[in-house]
């Protein structure tokens, strides 16, 4: 394979395995930016892509199954909103107990689908006519999966949502004084429900876009932590949803590497433990970000981008 094709390729297939992070990391900047910290991406990434496969299955039909893994990754983030929403609890306690809540859900439910990975639909793939044609670009982004196409789009209706728009005014003011919006008469915990079941809808279909398209099938485990990666994505966006597109397909690059340099001839390429340190490479990227981002934070006193009011329950009346 020649240096071209090598990169097209890696750039395809890291932009397809990137998607599900697109999505995970959009549902948590919305939740994230009403004020509520989500650690159980990871949780509903597996009910969702469990969900979606287990529904597909039953119907034949790949769009009910990828609705089903919305659904059914939203109805588990609901328990995570009214833990710290209604009953005001530990953000972070709760989001890691609602982790393994959908791990464990995900893990008994989906026992009998292990076997069935050549025997569900599929979503569909298609070239874009036209621009398919494009030298480089076309390989690179044309020619995808319609859940790929899909992350274009929301990417960019999400940064206008959040940034053009009305409603997406008052969400940030949501994370940033939520008592302000309350003065106004707009009601403050329904908008951070609504959020937070909209975070997790999303991340249901980030799962579901993993077992029926990106990897077809279902295994337990098989999101392999990316929900933790969604979240690296978050702060490195700093809240951004542009930003986070970009570092999603990224990551996928990173995550797509070790596969496609097995392919290149040589013992060097080809010996295991260099397979190891390059499985590694996704999460220790995710580790080196963090770390930059944690520095320019400290460097500009503490201000790295997040909502004020992330992570604090809200009480009417209480100063913030």
């Amino acid at each position: 394979m020649d240096g071209g094709a090598f990169v097209t390729n890696l750039l395809a297939a890291g932009i397809a395995r990137g998607t599900p992070l697109l999505f995970a990391s959009t549902g948590e900047i919305l939740a994230e930016r009403a004020g509520v910290l989500n650690l159980g991406i990871e949780g509903m990434m597996l009910v969702g892509a469990m969900a979606g496969f287990a529904a597909a299955h039953a119907t034949g039909n790949p769009w009910l199954g990828l609705g089903a893994a919305a659904a059914a990754a939203g109805l588990v983030s609901l328990v995570h909103a009214f833990v710290t929403v209604t009953l005001k609890a530990d953000q972070v306690v709760s989001g890691l107990c609602l982790m393994f809540l959908g791990a464990g859900i995900a893990s008994v439910a989906g026992a009998p689908l292990v076997e069935l990975r050549e025997s569900v639909a599929r979503l569909p793939s298609f070239p874009v006519p036209l621009l398919r044609g494009v030298p480089f670009l076309g390989p690179v982004f044309f020619d995808q999966n319609v859940i790929v196409y899909a992350g274009f789009v929301l990417a960019p209706l999400a940064w206008l949502f959040v940034n053009r728009t009305r409603p997406g005014l008052r969400l940030r003011a949501l994370g940033e004084n939520p008592a302000a919006l309350d003065t106004l008469g707009i009601g403050v915990t329904s908008r951070r429900y609504a959020y937070v079941f909209a975070g997790g809808c999303l991340a249901g279909v980030a799962g579901g876009s993993l077992s029926l398209a990106v990897t077809p099938g279902w295994i337990e485990g098989m999101t392999a932590g990316q929900g933790w990666i969604a979240l690296g994505l978050v702060i490195f966006s700093r809240w951004d949803p542009l930003r986070a597109a970009a570092g999603a397909y990224l990551f996928g690059a990173i995550r797509r590497l070790p596969l496609d340099l097995q392919g290149i001839p040589g013992p060097f390429f080809k010996n295991p433990n260099l397979g190891y340190f390059l499985d590694m490479l996704p999460y220790l990227f995710t580790v080196l970000v963090l770390v930059v981002v944690a520095t320019r934070r400290a460097a500009r006193g503490g201000k790295g981008g997040a909502p004020a009011s992330l992570g604090l329950p809200y009480t009417r009346g209480e100063r913030e």
